[in-house]
């Protein structure tokens, strides 16, 4: 939509169109209010979007956010959104070599064949047996928690009786993962596998003190309810569209282009000053919802800003000619592909690219898991493609925290990117550089994203995904009854960084609307 037109005023204007400030401006149009979308980049999605990085080639990938889980159904029914998600057939494919020879462990095809494959892997079913017995309990919390994300926040000791459950309550919430990791599972692949849920985006130990292995932990496994992780079809930006649409629908007013570079406050009243290619304006506002980071935030309102984040990850997206065969030929490459490859992911890989990377040092094994949407969803690619046996594979490596690369972003992201590629072709019966395509200038279809590039581009404070550290889903001092509160009463946090934000869910866009709603009831 157009851009806005002087000094106009509105009941709401909300910084930034990624998928929570979109969700927040449909609620509120749709409940009537006026509302104006400030987006600094040329088109909205945020981190959410599909796009064709591959000059000349049709394949649109979604470039920096992949699955979805933590989605409410809730917002997709409230909204009316028409976004379809389709369930992997393979929950996870981690190939490892034992005794001299090429195995794995493929996760998915039904409770008998996963039974099998731990069998053939650990030797017998206790490992199985405890894998089952334990995501029954972290099924159990996610049946719990997930419902409570778009209510007012709990206090630890509702969410606790919520729970009902002090085993789980213990594993999860009080000790180390790690506790429960050991305790539960003795190889040390099963042992990673498990882990690498609270390592996603998280740069942390499975012992590490904070817990803030686990708060990522529960968010990886109580989306839905259920902590399956889907695919969005028509790709990540196929939601962000869709949201789009449902705020323009509704009436809202999204100005691309536009970047917002202050917020001024008494508490009632605020305005809100944007710049864009064509010049400056203000927008006058009853409320302020600020989708960016909490450091954004800051600087927005003059406030001091909170502890800088970090983040840890290695983004990497890739076309392919054909999918990779494996040295474990027990295992269809389109099945392994399926799910989450985890590579370089056991248990004591994990401790050890951890501790170098804390000490400063590219890990000499990261590890990494890779994601083939194409194989559930073949329509991010084009006909033709489709046709050849072409394939997506986007990779996120761990432990690659941004003090790493600041010394030299592309050098260090060059050499991490090699490394971890070296640890995929380990388990290769053929060079991955083999299997991949090219664009339409003849260079090879691979990018690859360090945290400071994530941070340039999409303005990610130090690169962090979740904008800062995740939170507990309960109260604490501060976070006011829906998460969403700042200092100043009228301008509310939508982004990742509120409590409960992290990942594609839309939850904090939800609160933030609910927010703004109590607060004008007469």
């Amino acid at each position: 939509m157009s851009a806005p037109e002087g000094s106009r005023s509105y009941d709401a204007v909300i910084v930034g169109g990624g998928h929570n400030g979109l969700v927040a401006a449909a609620y509120l149009a749709r409940a009537g209010r006026s509302v104006l979308v400030l987006e600094r980049l040329g088109h909205t999605g945020g981190a959410a979007v599909s796009t064709r990085p591959f000059a000349g080639v049709d394949a649109r990938l979604s470039r920096y956010s992949y699955l979805v889980s933590l989605l409410p159904a809730k917002i997709v029914q409230d909204l009316g959104l028409d976004v379809r998600l389709r369930t992997r057939g393979i929950s996870s494919y981690t190939p490892v070599e034992r005794a001299g020879h090429p195995t794995g462990l493929l996760v998915g095809g039904g409770e008998r064949r996963t039974r099998e494959a731990f069998a053939r892997l650990t030797g017998g079913d206790r490992e199985f047996d405890a894998w089952q017995r334990f995501y029954a309990l972290t099924g159990r919390v996610a049946r719990s928690v997930f419902p409570t994300l778009t209510e007012p926040l709990p206090t630890r000791e509702e969410l606790r009786r919520r729970v009902d459950d002090e085993e789980a309550w213990r594993a999860l919430f009080e000790e180390p993962i790690g506790v429960a990791v050991e305790e539960r599972f003795s190889d040390d692949l099963v042992r990673g596998v498990v882990l690498t849920d609270a390592l996603i985006g998280t740069f942390a130990d499975a012992h590490d003190p904070t817990l803030a292995q686990n708060r990522c932990f529960l968010y990886h496994v109580i989306g839905g309810g259920t902590g399956a992780w889907d695919v969005p079809v028509g790709g990540m930006g196929a939601l962000t569209d869709a949201l789009a649409g449902a705020a323009r629908a509704a009436g809202a007013v999204i100005a691309t282009g536009h970047e917002a570079v202050r917020i001024d406050t008494d508490g009632r009243n605020a305005e809100v000053s944007w710049r864009s290619a064509d010049g400056e304006g203000v927008a006058a506002a009853r409320h302020v919802l600020v989708g960016a980071s909490p450091q954004a935030l800051a600087a927005l309102t003059g406030d001091t800003p909170p502890t800088p984040a970090e983040g840890a990850q290695l983004k990497v997206n890739m076309l392919l000619k054909r999918l990779p065969r494996l040295r474990d030929t027990s295992v269809d490459p389109r099945e392994a592909f399926a799910g989450t490859f985890h590579i370089a992911e056991g248990y004591e890989q994990l401790a050890e690219a951890h501790a170098r990377a804390a000490a400063g040092e590219l890990p000499a094994v990261p590890p990494s898991e890779i994601y083939c949407h194409s194989l559930t969803d073949p329509t991010i690619l084009g006909p033709d493609l489709v046709a050849e046996g072409h394939h997506t594979l986007t990779l996120f490596g761990l432990h690659a925290p941004a003090r790493l690369f600041e010394r030299d972003n592309d050098a260090v992201r060059e050499e991490l990117l090699r490394r971890t590629l070296a640890q995929l072709d380990a388990h290769l019966a053929e060079p991955l550089a083999d299997c991949l395509a090219t664009d339409a200038d003849g260079r090879p279809c691979i990018e690859a994203r360090s945290p400071l590039d994530l941070e340039r581009d999409l303005g990610l404070p130090g690169g962090n995904i979740f904008h800062r550290a995740l939170s507990w889903p309960w109260a604490q001092d501060g976070t006011g009854r829906w998460g969403v509160e700042t200092r100043h009463p009228n301008v509310l946090l939508c982004g990742a960084g509120a409590v409960r934000g992290g990942g594609v869910s839309g939850v904090p866009g939800h609160n933030a609307a609910m927010a703004v709603l109590e607060q004008d009831v007469p």
